[in-house]
């Protein structure tokens, strides 16, 4: 019997349904203005967009001029890549510019239904960017569709690491610009610590269409991006630490993997206090428990985790003598991500490579903050429906399945499910053999390197030729996948989540025809490639009669989302395939989080050596399983979110200062207002209001106002006069520190003083907000401890952030208005003396190399880098004072 919520399904659709029925009549319109567009010339098309940009520039909506505008970017598209958009593209375009996640499924053709929504936002101005997951697809992804932004009459750009600054800067100029989400990241942190308006890459946070984003803004929503500088060096700490962790025993710490946390226990803490105390990193006397203690516990405890929850070519490998993390679910290596508060030195510690030191924030922010600067934000990806409720809770964005261009041919096998690893792996062994016997291609997922490794092995034994994709060959990646679909090809890959390459039967054309190509220069291009797909298409028919691509996974993974992006790649474009999961008891999903009454199931039924439980109800069992994970990963994502969006707002004040500061022409507004704050606290506090003049501290505020402005004024005498009151005094100090700075200003120069107050502001802005995210962390860390008092660790991380955000922001007032009382124009004799030592300089760097061995000599004696005051007074384009022979303006006064 039917139930109630099928019968209506039936009946009404789905809300799926009913999103994708009510665009259709956009796409009738599209399709019907294509013999117009198919009418135009290469230079009708390109004219055709300045005239859609005009109508948005005269008040038309987006939305209004849809229809043309897709249709114009089919064409171009059609012209430009010989590829014509299908109705379900179109669909999924729209989805995209009215913010949504289109769900396509692989080889649906995503990267050119990006160009759509991409060339209608852009039409109004402001820059588009496209997110890719790596570098690799972000460069060809905009190579190969700025040919159609190019035919449209727009400008594509692409953003990577190490990249020229002025190539960068053009590329966000550029109408639309493709880069990865990392870059992004770094670049919007890299702008809020610039100096000028000049130096800044992005504009402003328009329109951004995340490719892959399920793995952009989920599994990576946890990291936040970090800018780090070194602190102090402690490797030899380290060092000790790791060399007792391998003689603990199983009764001295206990493991908690479902939260991936580990902890000592009572004889754990005694043993390592013997150990501590025998190797003096401990003082005598002095126990775990100890207040003192806390740096020391916290680091024992990260070598703890380094050996027992980190495991080499799982979670890292070791490459040219360093530690580089794998992202646990694309399988890719993370190379300069590192893992904070000393996790990362504890694994090199571990691994007895280089030991680099800690790091300080200087600027952090997590995806999630980052993608929700954007005005509008959208999304593509092969599978989301399983994180729908995540994307809506925290970015407003809805999920609609779009629908296949042909129907899924794929048949997915239900899981097996085998005792123990041994078997399950035998099992796959001989499912690989009878696949490859018939030429049929097989893609073997797994869940690390070392297991990947381990089957590569079992197969080498067993002479199967076969590739193995993992952290290790990501330089082969495109090819490897390219030639997945070969016949009788057999692939092994750690993780197949935005690999950005097509699964095609018979292999890539494209890829074939640049290696026949590059191997061949002087052969013709058109010939090469008649012959290539004539090969192709023979080589499709045979794979097709063996039964398409045939996808077998060795486990589950935490998520259902990167089982079905796995799945996914079998049954492309309609295409025949297959796909089998083969699990065990021993997996770790499985022995983690797995049901007990399926344990207890398979004991009863008292299997065979070898034999596997094959059940719909094993499959239920199993997702539930990984629902549950997911909802877990889920709360501690929106938990890092509640406590990121505290900073988040206090770093919005800060930027959005930093900018206006760099914007403004003339700070003296600014900074006099500054003063006077400072001028008030100080009165406030040597004079209380209310009281009395013979209840007043006098000779405490003239020793501030010494301290703080370098101002030397009779406050004891005014103290005594009669009838001078707080308000008084206080008008008087104004006007006594506007007469002192008037007289510095006409000392400096007008113009020179503005510059030196915008250089000031922003550096100690930016010292004063390091600081802050460095107490933040600190309080973050401890503040959990508040729930055991009942009280809420989040209100309490609130109040306190406040209070705190409060005090810089009177510590910013105060360095400011100190640091320029104190500065002042070099006396003749320095400027003398400061010429000298240039001039030694420039002899000393144009006498031969080899004289010139010294080290670097500041140029003026007294220098301090962390101290402007001490820096003297040069000019822009002067040498710089700390003697690196550099310009100031590209040494220490580039402030950023």
């Amino acid at each position: 019997m039917l139930g109630l919520g099928t019968i209506a399904k039936k009946v009404f659709g789905t809300p799926n349904d009913r999103k994708v029925k009510s665009v259709r009549p956009l796409v009738e319109k599209i399709n019907a203005l294509e013999p117009e567009f198919q009418a135009l010339t290469d230079q009708g098309i390109k004219e055709r967009t300045e005239a859609l940009k005009a109508r948005v520039a005269n008040g038309e909506s987006l939305d209004a001029i849809l229809p043309e505008a897709f249709a114009n970017c089919r064409e171009a598209a059609k012209r430009a890549l010989g590829l014509r958009a299908f109705d379900v593209q179109l669909l999924g375009g729209i989805f995209l510019h009215q913010g949504n996640i289109a769900e396509m499924k692989t080889g649906e053709g995503k990267t050119l239904v990006a160009t759509f929504p991409a060339y209608l936002n852009a039409l109004s101005g402001n820059g588009v960017h496209i997110v890719t997951v790596n570098d690799y697809l972000a460069k060809r992804d905009a190579e190969w569709m700025s040919k159609v932004y190019g035919a449209l009459g727009l400008a594509t750009g692409v953003v990577y690491p190490f990249q020229d600054a002025e190539e960068k800067r053009a590329a966000y100029r550029a109408d639309i610009t493709y880069a990865t989400n990392n870059e992004l990241g770094f670049d919007y942190l890299r702008d809020n610590m610039r100096a000028t308006i000049d130096d800044m890459m992005q504009r402003d946070h328009a329109f951004a269409i995340v490719d892959e984003v399920d793995s952009i803004l989920i599994d990576e929503a946890r990291t936040p991006l970090i800018i780090s500088g070194p602190s102090q060096d402690r490797s030899e700490l380290y060092v000790t630490l790791d060399k007792f962790i391998p003689d603990l025993t199983e009764e001295h710490f206990k493991l908690d993997e479902k939260q991936r946390n580990a902890t000592f226990t009572e004889a754990g803490n005694e043993f390592v206090e013997q150990r501590l105390w025998s190797a003096g990193v401990l003082p005598e006397g002095q126990t775990l428990y100890d207040p003192e203690s806390t740096t020391i516990v916290h680091h024992v405890t990260q070598a703890l985790r380094a050996h027992k929850l980190f495991q080499k070519d799982q979670h890292y490998i070791v490459r040219n003598g360093e530690i580089v993390l794998i992202d646990e679910f694309t399988g890719r290596m993370m190379p300069g991500r590192r893992l904070s508060d000393g996790l990362h030195q504890a694994i090199e510690a571990k691994e007895g490579v280089q030991i680099q030191p800690e790091n300080v924030t200087l600027a952090s922010v997590t995806f999630q903050n980052y993608f929700r600067l954007y005005e509008k934000l959208a999304g593509m990806t092969g599978t989301a429906a399983t994180e729908a409720e995540e994307f809506m809770d925290i970015y407003r964005l809805g999920v609609v399945e779009v629908p296949t261009n042909k129907p899924i041919a794929r048949k997915d096998d239900h899981d097996q499910v085998y005792r123990t690893q041994r078997e399950k792996y035998e099992a796959v062994l001989k499912r690989i053999q009878k696949a490859h016997e018939k030429g049929q291609p097989i893609l073997v997922g797994t869940t690390s390197i070392e297991k990947s490794e381990m089957l590569s092995e079992m197969l080498k034994k067993e002479g199967i030729p076969h590739n193995v994709l993992n952290a290790r060959q990501h330089e082969q990646e495109a090819k490897i996948v390219a030639d997945a679909g070969k016949i009788g090809a057999v692939t092994i890959a750690t993780n197949m989540a935005g690999r950005g390459t097509d699964i095609q039967l018979g292999g890539n054309v494209e890829m074939k025809v640049m290696e026949a190509l590059a191997a061949d220069p002087g052969a013709h291009p058109d010939e090469v490639r008649a012959r290539i797909e004539a090969e192709h298409a023979e080589e499709k028919a045979k794979v097709l009669e063996a039964g398409g691509l045939f996808v077998l996974a060795s486990e589950r993974h935490e998520s259902r989302r990167i089982d079905n992006q796995l799945r996914g790649r079998s049954g492309r474009q309609g295409d025949p395939g297959r796909s089998s999961f083969y699990l065990s008891l021993e997996d770790d999903l499985m022995r983690i989080f797995g049901s007990e009454k399926l344990d207890k199931v398979l004991s009863t039924l008292g299997m065979k050596e070898g034999e596997a439980i094959i059940h719909p109800w094993v499959n239920k069992s199993l997702e539930r399983a990984q629902a549950k994970v997911e909802g877990r990963n889920f709360d501690m994502r929106k938990q890092l979110l509640k406590f990121d969006d505290v900073m988040n707002d206090q770093r919005k004040v800060i930027f959005s200062q930093r900018l206006e500061i760099m914007e403004a022409e003339d700070l003296e507004e600014i900074v006099q207002d500054m003063r006077h704050q400072v001028i008030d606290d100080l009165v406030d506090q040597y004079l209380p209001p209310k009281t009395y003049a013979d209840q007043w501290n006098a000779e405490g505020l003239y020793a501030a106002m010494l301290e703080k402005l370098l101002l030397d004024v009779p406050v004891i005498a005014w103290a005594k006069e009669d009838g001078v009151d707080q308000d008084e005094m206080r008008e008087r100090l104004y006007a006594a520190s506007e007469e002192f700075m008037a007289k510095k200003a006409e000392a400096f120069g007008a113009d020179t003083m503005r510059q030196i107050e915008k250089q000031f502001l922003l550096q100690t802005i930016d010292s004063k907000w390091r600081e802050h995210l460095v107490t933040l962390e600190h309080l973050r860390s401890v503040v959990g401890f508040r729930g055991y008092a009942q009280r809420d660790p989040l209100s309490e991380y609130k109040t306190e952030a406040f209070t705190l955000f409060e005090h810089l922001l009177d510590g910013l007032r105060e360095d400011v208005t100190q640091k320029l009382a104190q500065v002042r124009p070099m006396t003749e004799e320095e400027q003398q003396a400061l010429f000298q030592q240039m001039e030694e300089r420039r002899a000393a760097l144009n006498a031969p190399v080899a004289s010139v061995a010294t080290a670097v000599t500041p140029l003026i004696q007294g220098f301090d880098e962390t101290d402007p005051t001490t820096w003297g007074n040069p000019g822009r384009n002067d040498p710089c004072p700390c003697g690196s022979g550099e310009k100031f303006k590209h040494c220490h006064g580039k402030l950023a």
